[in-house]
């Protein structure tokens, strides 16, 4: 997903340097403005024979950054790893999942339950349960293998940093048994440890806050091209928002959020104070 949003932002950079409507550019491929369009958003797949004779249309006869855009529009076709867990998820998910595997940096506001990327194995399965009612055991199990995978990306070499405000309401809302929860709280103490984790609590005494209009998440990267995406999702679809207006309205709710709640410290102890009285 983020390859070929990558490569339709720079062939969208081309195609306005040489003044060519996306008309024009369509023709010169048998198809419409509206695939082209689609090409540059990154929301459908290259054929390889349209990208040469884009990038033909478009002046690029330098062989060597021909074949730099042609091998980012074949790496861009290569099904990602989550792809085998497909069948479990819906729809709009998969592109999340690439998303998030390619942000160096995810701010996220969640109030109904704690973020998918600092869930425990338990408390993801009863957060899963809960969510797909009347699903098989093995689809269930298959959905946590996906969320505990994901995971793996905030301890790898190349982590991306991870800032996430979670309302008290998350964590006094039970998914699973008393066990279950103490050890989600557990958890979410010892991750907040992490040097590319900022763990905030927005506690219930603050009363009112920028976060009234529901969970968000913020997606940044290390692509220069490539915008920020603000992910929001719905009981049976998702939004994913870059348009520069709308990204700076989420931006400046999560300044908000992080100014308003307790620093990292005083939320470990926030949820100290939370696990002795669990």
């Amino acid at each position: 997903m983020v390859r070929r949003m990558l490569l339709g932002s720079q062939l969208r950079r081309l195609r306005e340097a040489r003044g060519i409507t996306r008309e024009a550019a369509g023709y010169s491929i048998r198809a419409s403005e509206s695939k082209i369009s689609r090409m540059e958003l990154g929301r459908v797949s290259f054929k390889t024979r349209d990208v040469e004779d884009l990038l033909t249309l478009y002046g690029i006869m330098d062989e060597q950054e021909r074949a730099s855009l042609l091998s980012l529009a074949r790496e861009a076709n290569v099904a990602g790893w989550w792809h085998s867990y497909s069948d479990v998820l819906p729809s709009w998910f998969p592109t999340y999942v690439g998303l998030e595997g390619a942000a160096s940096l995810i701010r996220a506001y969640e109030v109904q339950f704690v973020h998918g990327l600092l869930q425990t194995e338990e408390y993801a399965r009863a957060v899963v349960r809960r969510g797909m009612k009347g699903a098989s055991t093995a689809d269930v199990e298959k959905r946590v293998a996906l969320r505990l995978e994901r995971q793996k990306y905030l301890v790898a070499e190349d982590a991306p940093e991870f800032h996430i405000v979670l309302d008290e309401a998350a964590l006094r809302r039970p998914y699973g048994d008393r066990q279950v929860m103490r050890g989600q709280l557990q958890h979410l103490i010892d991750v907040s440890g992490r040097p590319n984790v900022r763990l905030q609590i927005m506690p219930f005494g603050f009363g009112g806050h920028a976060g009234e209009s529901g969970a968000f998440t913020l997606l940044s990267f290390p692509e220069s091209d490539l915008s920020d995406v603000v992910y929001l999702e719905q009981l049976t679809s998702a939004l994913y928002l870059d348009k520069r207006e709308d990204v700076a309205q989420y931006e400046t709710a999560m300044k908000e959020l992080q100014h308003d709640s307790p620093g990292p410290d005083e939320s470990r102890d926030l949820l100290r104070g939370l696990l002795q009285l669990s």
